[in-house]
């Protein structure tokens, strides 16, 4: 069925001037001058033979056909945008959960080149230390840190086994544990305290040393702890994985053992069905934990 219609530019101006009720306010939205929002609406009313507006000093009010019009073109442009988006491919994404601290030491620092392999897929991160139910749609992935599990009802992979050992700027000296004594100590809090956590208390034991040193500096957050020791305030008891680079880069030394056994890092994600773009993720961070 043929349909005579005023030109779509026309009843775009019109619902938008209706709708915010002002000529400049419908300009700032489809870019144009309030003039041209005039002239448009001026065109679309000489097509039609009436009057939508009233113009009156420094105001525009709609007339009864304008309000009937105006409420029918909102809808209709609405129902169209709501087609449109319906038609559209929809970007996959994936959303990973890990705690802040090896979101910003281990998993931030390779977001580019995480990204740059995945141009089609919209990726997020969720940093918390809260335990998130992968099955209620928050996160698609999850870096836990921990013994191992139990994982019910999730896919496991081993990605990486830790161990703690004391780490320094090397702008301090330290050659032997004995050294410790002449430092401030950095320790920060677990937020799920166990008895075999590593922990200073747990290294002088081992190293038969006795505890000792300059007032013990306390951080909340782990990745504050390593910030500290790369500002040569002290000496930190950290996870070898996440100050991995900052040792590479000369940012951190490892002076002396021993070495405490810490657990381990698994990546988690709900059995089948599992979306294409979070199997491809998933192996993109398995495959970079096994060069790390």
């Amino acid at each position: 069925m043929k349909r005579s219609l005023p030109p779509l530019t026309a009843l775009r101006a019109f619902e938008a001037a209706a709708r915010w009720g002002s000529f400049k306010q419908a300009a700032n939205e489809l870019a144009l001058t309030p003039t041209a929002v005039s002239h448009q609406v001026r065109a679309l009313e000489d097509r039609l033979g009436l009057r939508l507006f009233e113009r009156r000093t420094r105001q525009v009010v709609l007339t009864e056909a304008g309000r009937r019009l105006g409420a029918s073109l909102n809808d209709a442009f609405d129902r169209m945008a709501d087609a449109i988006d319906a038609v559209k491919p929809r970007r996959a994404s994936v959303t990973i959960t890990t705690t802040p601290a090896f979101a910003a030491q281990w998993l931030l620092p390779r977001w580019h080149a995480l990204a740059g392999a995945h141009p089609h897929i919209d990726l997020r991160l969720h940093a918390g230390n809260g335990l998130v139910d992968l099955h209620g749609g928050t996160a698609d992935l999850a870096i836990r840190y921990g013994k191992g599990g139990p994982y019910a009802g999730l896919q496991t992979n081993l990605l990486l086994a830790d161990r703690f050992m004391p780490v320094v700027s090397p702008s301090l000296t330290l050659r032997s544990p004995k050294d410790l004594a002449r430092h401030a100590l950095i320790h920060f809090e677990w937020h799920r305290p166990d008895a075999g956590h590593p922990s200073w208390e747990l290294w002088f034991a081992q190293a038969g040393v006795k505890p000792g040193g300059l007032q013990d500096l306390r951080f909340t957050d782990e990745s504050h702890a390593i910030q500290s020791a790369v500002a040569g305030q002290g000496v930190a008891l950290l996870s070898e994985v996440l100050v991995r680079d900052e040792v590479r880069r000369g940012l951190l030394r490892m002076p002396f053992g021993p070495v405490l056994e810490g657990m381990v890092y698994h990546l988690v994600w709900p059995e089948a069905p599992v979306k294409p773009e979070v199997d491809e993720v998933a192996r993109w961070i398995r495959e970079e934990a096994l060069g790390a």
